[in-house]
């Protein structure tokens, strides 16, 4: 559907629905994705959130694969809209095995010119806990700056973590290309 250099984002699929739940309860996934209590996704959640998901017109969620072979490494997404003033809330989540070869950054990058140039969005936040290095790192590099710091608004494994706003507006992104 929408085409990076070495990803694609296209529409979830039935399919997807065992291998998602394999990268979404993954350990280290399910520490950074959600602020919440880091239970485990059941194969039913995911069904839900398939049906729930794939015909709304506040949010659009992509299957993320590889361009070399097809392979469903991820999702990301537009997750909630505020139309009237045209803020969205962006996600990305990969695969373990996929991490640290480009496909998040390529996704990213792809939802964001998604986000702006088809949805007309004015501009993107994101949250992400202090202790997710790499992501921070991604987003800084598809343009996103710190806007605050919620400072320990997270509770994971006995301790308290910041959660790190950040945001792009659509002006910045079009002046960056």
């Amino acid at each position: 559907m929408y085409k990076g250099e070495i990803i694609r984002l296209r529409e979830y699929r039935q399919d997807d629905l065992h291998q998602a739940l394999a990268y979404v309860n993954e350990p280290e996934t399910k520490k950074n994705l959600n602020p919440g209590i880091p239970y485990p996704y059941t194969l039913e959640d995911e069904k839900n959130w398939l049906e729930m998901n794939s015909a709304t017109k506040d949010i659009y969620s992509f299957a993320i694969e590889t361009i070399e072979d097809d392979k469903y490494i991820g999702g990301c997404g537009v997750n909630s809209i505020d139309w009237k003033n045209s803020v969205a809330t962006i996600g990305i989540f990969i695969g373990k095995e996929h991490r640290g070869k480009g496909y998040g950054t390529d996704a990213f990058r792809v939802l964001v010119d998604f986000a702006f140039n088809q949805v007309n969005i004015n501009k993107l936040s994101i949250r992400v806990i202090s202790f997710n290095k790499r992501a921070i790192a991604c987003y800084k590099k598809c343009g996103f700056m710190v806007e605050g710091t919620l400072r320990q608004e997270v509770y994971r494994d006995g301790k308290y973590y910041d959660n790190i706003a950040m945001g792009l507006l659509k002006e910045e992104y079009h002046n960056n290309l």
